[in-house]
């Protein structure tokens, strides 16, 4: 396509411009839209140069002729001959036609980020779910990614909390994270009502950051429990955040009146109110006033701000990342707008790199309203998984034939599964609706129903015995057939789109067709019914064993298990 629009157009557009994408449209297989957009580049009607395009076109041993409809849509038919053997070149192919990428980058990947002392709760979910599927598909697709969960670890709210447990004689061994919750929330209490404990929370502050030895003893036992709790929740979901990936703010800490003086050396800061601040172009609030990136407060502290301008650097100049992804909510959209630029004007970013913020949207209950407890409180994440699990449990007794240990397995992979999916089936950037009645329905667009689709293709895969394998020739008689055909070939395009936009939702779509294509060829096509013809049998064998190939490799991608039996 490239090539023909370079000889037919005289002009250069990149591969992914030209995207051919599944039709709609009865009796069309793909459709291209590039001349639409292309003709006011070129100068001319858009059906003329989709005409020019089709022209120049040699694929002849692809398609059928490619037709031009509408005001310059062009429309491809794809040959029964090239289809099938496409088809049936995936069998072995573990990749299942997904190419690596040529040029891998360098990603750095910030995800999660829970704070110290806490408790992971709902909060925290979208994050590190949407943060370990994008990781899974980067890393799929060949580049390296470099996983960082910039927990919050420093500063005043830990001299805060240290200095209640030195009050109250606290001794680590006899304490866990809901103790270290119920701590942080009474030195919250005595810190807004206190004066003196205020004061001596600042001076711990100060004894923190000098390396006082008892500070740092009491605070390292705060960070290992917090760590402990991080990777139980982490355990129980599949994510792939370890302890080596644990990058908090006491690890840039000491970085950050190093990167004050750089930014003032390059003439960027700016004194405001007594504070150091750098002021990037183009934000201002709503009186027009300029708004600032605060780096040192007027007190001699270090605002946030500086944190992550610090962490830009880090990643870029002493770690080489290519492309910084910061997995985060939608609220922080300016601030990272802001980082980004004052970045960019420093040199931390340069025309090399790529800086995203991946926003999300927030998770509701059923009342619509941001997800709580009934008392108001935030849902802890370990008791959510729990429950999740459960409620699975229930839905695999009531049809699974399994022994008590399997079905204990088999539904943590259901109900884990179940949660990750119905958050990563819906449009990161928009909020979503969580119910547990929807999430594992066995009908509809769920991991159960892709589950129980993809155990059911693996119960007639056992009942055929050996199976074909490579060379084994696919037959494509039936629409049937040669719509699931089609479904197949279409995931390499479904991961370039994914990670073209970081829209996880984008592969969920695709599998719930995937696997919506094989139930209507299943009713329509016997495969092991007596009778088929024994080559008719092993191409749809086949098209069974590769959908289930899809499917698996398709859930793993956003780290959900597809058990053999259900």
């Amino acid at each position: 396509m490239v090539r023909a629009l370079r000889t037919a157009l005289d002009v250069e557009v990149a591969p992914a411009d030209t995207m051919v994408r599944p039709s709609t449209r009865a009796g069309v297989d793909y459709q291209c839209n590039l001349a639409m957009s292309l003709a006011k580049r070129v100068g001319r009607p858009p059906r003329d140069v989709a005409e020019t395009i089709v022209a120049a076109l040699d694929v002849d041993d692809l398609t059928a002729p490619p037709e031009v409809t509408g005001p310059g849509f062009i429309n491809f038919v794809v040959r029964d001959g090239w289809l099938a053997a496409a088809v049936a070149g995936l069998v072995g192919d573990p990749r299942l036609g997904v190419p690596a990428v040529t040029r891998p980058r360098r990603y750095a990947l910030d995800y999660s980020s829970p704070n110290v002392a806490k408790e992971m709760h709902v909060g925290h979910l979208r994050s590190t779910i949407i943060g370990d599927a994008i990781r899974r598909l980067l890393v799929f697709a060949g580049h390296e990614v470099l996983p960082h969960n910039h927990l919050g670890d420093w500063g005043t709210p830990f001299g805060m909390l240290i200095e209640h447990l030195v009050d109250i004689g606290w001794d680590d061994s006899a304490h866990t994270i809901t103790d270290l919750n119920g701590f942080y929330q009474a030195a919250r209490s005595k810190f807004d009502a206190d004066p003196g404990f205020a004061d001596r929370s600042r001076l711990r502050v100060v004894q923190l950051q000098s390396g006082d030895e008892r500070t740092l003893a009491l605070w390292r036992q705060l960070v290992d429990e917090s760590t402990r709790h991080f990777e139980e929740v982490y355990g129980l979901l599949g994510i792939g955040l370890t302890a080596a990936d644990i990058y908090g703010e006491s690890f840039y800490h000491p970085m950050l009146a190093d990167t004050i003086d750089d930014l003032e050396r390059k003439g960027l800061t700016r004194a405001s109110g007594g504070a150091v601040c750098v002021f990037p172009p183009g934000f201002t609030n709503r009186e027009g006033e300029p708004l600032p990136l605060i780096l040192r407060k007027r007190d001699g502290g270090y605002g946030y701000h500086v944190t992550d301008l610090a962490t830009v650097r880090y990643w870029t100049t002493e770690r080489g990342a290519t492309d910084l992804l910061y997995v985060v909510g939608t609220p922080q959209a300016q601030h990272f707008q802001m980082v980004f630029a004052a970045s960019r004007q420093a040199g931390y970013l340069t025309d090399d790199n790529r800086a995203v913020h991946v926003n999300f949207g927030t998770i509701l209950g059923e009342d619509g309203k941001t997800i709580r407890t009934r008392a108001g409180g935030s849902i802890k994440l370990v008791e959510l998984l729990t429950e999740a699990v459960g409620h699975a449990a229930d839905v695999v007794a009531e049809r699974s034939e399994l022994g008590p240990a399997e079905q204990a397995r088999v539904a943590r992979a259901v109900g884990i599964g179940a949660v990750k999916y119905a958050d990563l089936s819906s449009d990161r950037e928009k909020d979503y609706l969580f119910t547990w009645g929807k999430m594992l329905a066995r009908e509809g667009n769920t991991s159960v129903y892709l589950q129980y689709a993809n155990a059911r293709i693996r119960s007639i895969l056992r009942k055929a015995g050996e199976l074909p394998g490579p060379g084994t020739p696919v037959l494509l008689t039936e629409p049937a057939e040669r719509a699931l055909a089609l479904k197949l070939l279409d995931l390499p395009a479904v991961v370039d789109a994914v990670l073209e936009t970081y829209a996880p939702h984008r592969l969920c779509g695709y599998l719930y067709e995937t696997a919506a294509v094989f139930s209507s060829f299943y009713e329509t096509c016997p495969v092991l019914a007596a009778g088929v013809d024994p080559q008719v049998r092993d191409s749809r064998l086949v098209l069974a064993r590769l959908t289930s190939e899809v499917l698996v490799l398709g859930l793993d991608l956003i780290g959900i298990e597809a058990p053999e039996q259900l």
